[in-house]
């Protein structure tokens, strides 16, 4: 097994606090409705500390049925969380989970800086790409960038 990280950012209009709300604390009513062309609906399983279950079920014609995520924890201070997928998506026979650091920062122009650090964990002797890495990244920006679009036609969403 290898550990392999990744590290990015994303910026975006909206403000750290509403992003947050979105991806974190609202994520089972905003996904379906800000991307429904994704994401059929999200599920707790558990109370949302750390050590609970995530799935998010995707709708039928996409790549990928479903994925778990197992919460880490969030921060709602500091707008930052982390996660890790073990089950579903993209981990088949290769990636025994993906581990996920995110965090909201406060940009100049009164939007946002996402900061993700990535670790993909790889069984056996697979060696994940630099390309499959970005290939990953760019299918979960469609969901990200849909609930930005989201945030920005409803104004009063997630404040």
């Amino acid at each position: 097994m290898g550990v392999v990280s990744y590290e990015f950012e994303v910026t975006s209009p909206i403000a750290p606090a509403r992003l947050f709300k979105a991806f974190v604390l609202e994520a089972a009513k905003v996904w379906p409705t800000a991307a429904p062309h994704a994401v059929k609906s999200v599920e707790l399983e558990g109370d949302a500390s750390p050590g609970s279950i995530v799935k998010i079920t995707f709708v039928e014609g996409l790549p990928y049925q479903y994925m778990k995520h197992q919460i880490g924890g969030h921060d709602e201070n500091n707008f930052s969380y982390s996660y890790s997928m073990i089950e579903g998506g993209p981990l088949g026979d290769k990636l025994e989970k993906i581990s996920y650091e995110n965090q909201f920062v406060a940009a100049a122009d009164g939007g946002s800086i996402c900061k993700s650090s990535i670790k993909y964990y790889t069984i056996g002797d697979y060696v994940i790409t630099e390309d499959e890495i970005k290939t990953l990244i760019k299918g979960s920006e469609v969901v990200y960038k849909a609930i930005e679009a989201y945030l920005l036609a409803n104004p009063d969403a997630c404040n």
